[in-house]
């Protein structure tokens, strides 16, 4: 295949996986967002970096969101919602922090591949986005993309298109969201 049709059929992967999750899981997902005090998201790796995208997109909505692990991450508790990427079902690290989250009385969402892994299982909320990860790109029927590239690049087109979406009911216009971009590039 030459570059040009690469990239059609990893952008027909892309739009496949997102026809599986539109309109149910980004519904699914508003109303706790909506409805939280604060946002916490964590992710790891190349999943942590689409995790951070969406962090800024809801910062841009004036909404009260921090990212795990840094300096200026405040304590969640009751009314907060802590958002994980667990795209495989299951890290370590990720289940210790639902889990913390939890006890001190926050909700916990958590975005995966995997519905039926560990974290998904513990979480209250799950997002499930149908696409390969690294724990499944060793089938014959896997993605042109390697390893776990088509569930990040699923997930970071799912969240801009959930940001559109809890923008209009939020009742946020393009300018509000710029007001809250920094002035420190």
């Amino acid at each position: 295949m030459n570059l040009s049709e690469l990239a059609t059929k990893a952008c027909a992967e892309v739009a496949e996986a997102l026809a599986h999750a539109l309109p149910d899981q980004a519904e699914a997902m508003a109303a706790p967002i909506l409805n939280a005090r604060k946002i916490a998201l964590h992710g790891l790796g190349r999943e942590g970096l689409m995790m951070k995208a969406l962090a800024m997109r809801l910062f841009h909505m004036g909404l009260n969101v921090h990212v795990v692990g840094e300096m200026t991450m405040p304590y969640i508790g009751e009314g907060d919602l802590l958002i994980v990427s667990a795209g495989p079902g299951h890290f370590e690290t990720v289940l210790a922090l639902v889990n913390q989250a939890k006890a001190a009385g926050a909700q916990t969402m958590c975005i995966t591949a995997n519905p039926v892994g560990a974290v998904p299982m513990a979480a209250d909320h799950v997002i499930h986005l149908s696409a390969q990860t690294m724990a499944t790109d060793q089938s014959d029927s896997g993605s042109i993309l390697p390893m776990g590239s088509l569930y990040e690049a699923v997930m970071f087109m799912f969240f801009e298109v959930l940001v559109l979406y809890l923008r209009d009911m939020r009742g946020v216009n393009p300018e509000n969201m710029r007001a809250f971009h920094t002035n420190m590039e």
